[in-house]
């Protein structure tokens, strides 16, 4: 009887995986292995609100397969190394996938599997991570696109359709089963108690990703072209950390959203439906990009602005000290990263909006950014924060025009009318008329001028524009 491995990574479900179905039509008996090796991903192993996702992940995972009579094994260290041991303890003629699409992750997945091949083991991975493979999508000329509308006009005609492989009803595990740690020898959860609203606010894990894919599709989707840019209302799908971290797959989001369509035409859904499915679509572009520009989590996608005008080092520490703890004196800034710092996450819009002023009104390097939101969100995912800082900064695919600076009392009037969100996540303002909610200094002196650090902000790219 035939024995596979299944290396998870971050496909941490049974449904729509294709590596599962993989190992099973090759092998009756299944060890289902995470291998914790986060020095592979340099220089962007998981941070901290990651690690606290994963843990709660796995454990969920863990549970899955404990009841279908297959344990999760967990390993640390080097993953061929364990891999390879744990072909050896279990006799296990191959070891199956799916496919990640980081730079540093492609490059030790190609050593492994050639690796395992010279060993005699079959070794083979597949797509549970994206609608499309980077490499099925190019322009007229054969190159990588750039620009974010005609790669999903020519996206959509290669969507997937059909249903969805169902989870095994039984899996057979090795015997004797291999020697694993436990699940909290990884270390994954914080030393210190800073993550307790993540709790409050999640529910990792495939259940959780499913109850909050149903809500979304049965209720919240109906209002979402309406809503989806006001930071006080629950009215995007908050699927990002659940499909960073493969608790549910794209394929499951975008079926069960056709679903939604095709029961019901007449309820305002086509519109909203299609509108949620781009952003589906933003996901796919930004490991378009990032597969085709490996350099851009580091670099500017645009050579011109490698000699951006930034601020040194010296001059911004304390201005991204304040920016990081939000204590700019701007409200809805400050309001955005204290969010972050609760719940590990922040609104999308006001995402657009802390970052615009760091990198404009501060004008503090992109880099920062991108780093700090590494660390503290909880679906922190290298395509995505790479394109959206680079977005806003102005020197990445797709860019915002380089003269666009978002002005963020105009941007906190408009989308948070009210000052729910700011009263929310700055109680000291509560008191306040709401006239009075959205001006820096309200709370407590700005950092900066808004006027004036606009316009330092348009020299600085109208110099590098001419460059």
């Amino acid at each position: 009887m035939k024995t596979a491995i299944l290396w998870f990574r971050r496909d941490l479900r049974l449904a729509d995986n294709p590596a599962l179905h993989l190992a099973l039509r090759e092998a009756e008996r299944l060890v289902p292995v995470y291998i914790w090796a986060p020095d592979e991903e340099d220089p962007w192993a998981p941070g901290g609100a990651s690690r606290w996702w994963l843990h709660h992940s796995l454990a969920d995972l863990a549970g899955e397969l404990e009841n279908r009579g297959c344990p999760l094994v967990i390993r640390s260290g080097d993953s061929l190394s364990e891999l390879r041991k744990l072909a050896r303890e279990t006799g296990a003629s191959g070891v199956y996938w799916n496919r990640l699409y980081e730079p540093a992750v492609i490059a030790r997945d190609s050593r492994i599997k050639e690796a395992l091949r010279a060993d005699g083991l079959d070794a083979e991975s597949a797509n549970a991570a994206l609608l499309i493979e980077p490499w099925q999508i190019k322009t007229g000329g054969g190159d990588p696109y750039r620009v974010f509308t005609p790669y999903w006009k020519a996206a959509q005609a290669l969507l997937p359709v059909g249903r969805l492989e169902p989870v095994p009803s039984g899996l057979k595990p090795a015997s004797p089963r291999p020697a694993g740690l436990a699940l909290d020898a990884l270390e994954l959860l914080p030393t210190i108690p800073w993550d307790t609203g993540f709790g409050e606010r999640w529910q990792p894990g495939a259940g959780g990703a499913r109850k909050r894919l149903e809500h979304f599709a049965e209720d919240a989707v109906l209002d979402y072209s309406a809503r989806r840019d006001q930071p006080a209302q629950d009215a995007t799908s908050s699927l990002s950390p659940h499909l960073h971290f493969g608790d549910i797959g794209p394929r499951q989001v975008l079926l069960r959203m056709q679903r939604a369509l095709a029961d019901d035409r007449g309820s305002g859904r086509i519109a909203t439906t299609e509108h949620f499915l781009r952003e589906i679509g933003w996901r796919e572009f930004a490991h378009h990009l990032l597969f085709h520009y490996p350099k851009t989590p580091t670099e500017p996608l645009y050579d011109k602005f490698v000699a951006f005008p930034w601020r040194k080092p010296k001059e911004y520490a304390a201005d991204l000290a304040a920016w990081q703890r939000g204590r700019t004196g701007v409200p809805i800034v400050d309001a955005g990263m204290r969010e972050l710092w609760v719940t590990g996450i922040m609104h999308n819009r006001v995402r657009m909006i802390v970052a615009s002023f760091l990198t404009k009104n501060l004008l503090i390097p992109w880099q920062e950014g991108a780093r700090w939101f590494w660390d503290t969100l909880v679906d922190a995912d290298l395509p995505n924060n790479t394109l959206g800082w680079q977005w806003t900064a102005g020197c990445g695919a797709d860019a915002a025009p380089y003269f666009r600076v978002f002005n963020p009392v105009l941007q906190s009037q408009k989308f948070d009318p009210q000052g729910e969100y700011l009263r929310r996540w700055l109680p000291e303002l509560a008191a306040l008329p709401t006239d009075r909610l959205h001006m820096p200094g309200a709370h407590r002196p700005a950092i900066v001028d808004l006027a004036e650090s606009r316009q330092r902000a348009l020299d600085a790219y109208a110099k590098a524009k001419s460059a």
